[in-house]
């Protein structure tokens, strides 16, 4: 049944995506996202949606040029260098042949993000931009927050099969990130429901709906027993209580949501948790300090560091303190460094702190504007899911996941947006309010048009 439904609604989408190239890029990402074809055990399992998505997106681009408008700005430049670099690293890579395998991978994600850029146009389609990405993480928070709940918390929640969140600390990650998003969307109800499919939905219970999607992504997260998580949580509640206007109320929910779950959850996840204070006696964390550190000797070694592939044996036997700890290297950051050397990890950086940046530009350009406050809030939000992107994955190798850069592709489509009318009104006023400026004399005095001799000029 599953399989039968994903199927109907993707190529139903196709067909509209025909005269609307938008909504094959919301094919794309929710499929890349979601991986919903995943979560059946029939025909659909193994469909290449995601191929057929991307073609389908690039073809449509072409048949209606008019629908789309490539993305301009510092992301989408430090992004197209990142992946040059990327591909001369990979020709020089120490596994070639699997490097090349990887590359060709994430050049196809950056290619299409570019693309879903480039068709992602209106208020209402960054909004639903929005409620997809939001929504196509929040499925596998609200199941398993209700596990957590159910469990007692004593198992641990697993992300989509075949996807780069299928780890359960990946999947916490993923929930923090999310999180904004969805307290955003609970703040534009009035916006939300004019997009087609939501509008029948009463306000009151979407609003229900979004706050407690909200409670159980963060009980799902907690029920990940994902440190990094809990590092990204702390976080991401000191950006949301820095940035909210009613601050008691929220640090008061804050501690609340803490206190209940140091009570809930049960002792082998206090005992995890502790361990971020005592890395020393965890294996888990040595075994990433190790990799790590051969990131760093890589870097040392190599200027243009390893290639795409790192955590080969023969490779741990040269680099790493600790050669027989074979593991991926647990940091974005890490991993970029080991994989693309120093350059690969300014340029990576770079792209981030200029995306995180344009966020910044949407909120001064838009601050005290009434009619673009959603644009306002939705630039303050998503900084704060960037920040907890940057914390969490700190311990994670998720530097190429998708949901990172299509928030960077909202931003870039919001503030193209923002800017627009800004200039109109700039552009408006300045007619309206002309310099002062002789007449011309188009007609001599004997030969105005209705015959009547012009007033003498003084």
């Amino acid at each position: 049944m599953r399989d039968i439904l994903v199927t109907v609604i993707f190529f139903g989408g196709l067909a509209m995506a025909i005269r609307r190239p938008y909504i094959a890029a919301l094919l794309w990402v929710w499929i890349g996202l979601m991986n919903p074809h995943r979560l059946g055990w029939g025909f659909a399992y193994d469909l290449q949606f995601g191929l057929i998505s991307a073609l389908a997106l690039l073809f449509f681009i072409l048949f209606n040029p008019g629908k789309a408008s490539w993305p301009k700005g510092a992301p989408v430049i430090l992004l197209i260098l990142l992946v040059v670099w990327m591909g001369i690293t990979t020709i020089g890579s120490i596994a070639t042949d699997a490097s090349i395998t990887k590359y060709i991978f994430v050049l196809k994600v950056m290619l299409m993000t570019l693309a879903v850029a480039s068709v992602v146009r209106t208020r209402e389609e960054i909004l639903g931009l929005v409620v997809l990405m939001a929504g196509s993480i929040a499925y596998f928070g609200i199941k398993g927050g209700i596990f957590t709940i159910l469990t007692g918390g004593g198992s641990r929640v697993w992300g989509p099969p075949s996807s780069a969140i299928e780890d359960n600390n990946s999947l916490a990650v993923a929930l923090i990130v999310t999180v904004p998003l969805l307290y955003y969307l609970s703040t534009q109800l009035p916006l939300i429901r004019q997009l087609p499919m939501i509008k029948k939905i009463p306000e009151r219970w979407m609003k229900v709906g979004l706050y407690s999607a909200i409670f159980l992504c963060l009980a799902s997260a907690l029920g990940s027993h994902s440190r990094g998580a809990l590092l990204a949580m702390a976080s991401m509640g000191a950006i949301l209580w820095w940035r909210s206007k009613s601050k008691l109320a929220l640090g008061m929910l804050i501690l609340m949501i803490t206190a209940a779950a140091l009570l809930f959850m049960p002792e082998d996840w206090t005992s995890r948790m502790n361990t971020i204070g005592t890395y020393e006696e965890d294996t888990s964390a040595m075994g990433r300090i190790n990799a790590w550190t051969m990131a760093i000797n890589i870097a040392n070694n190599r200027f243009l560091g390893a290639g795409f592939v790192t955590d080969l044996p023969w490779i741990y036997q040269r680099y790493a303190p600790n050669p027989d700890f074979v593991i991926v290297a647990h940091s974005i950051y890490f991993q970029i460094l080991g994989e693309h050397g120093y350059i690969g990890l300014f340029l990576y950086l770079s792209f981030w702190f200029a995306t995180y940046r344009l966020g910044d530009k949407i909120t001064k350009l838009t601050a005290g504007k009434d009619d673009l406050q959603w644009a306002n809030m939705l630039g303050s939000m998503a900084k704060v899911s960037l920040i907890a992107f940057a914390v969490g994955g700190a311990f994670l190798s998720l530097a190429y996941w998708d949901m990172p850069f299509y928030l960077m592709v909202i931003l870039l489509c919001t503030h193209r947006l923002v800017c627009n009318p800004l200039a109109q009104a700039t552009q408006a006023k300045t007619v309206a309010d002309p310099a002062p400026r002789a007449t011309p004399n188009f007609y001599p005095r004997e030969r105005l048009p209705n015959g009547i001799p012009s007033p003498k000029r003084h």
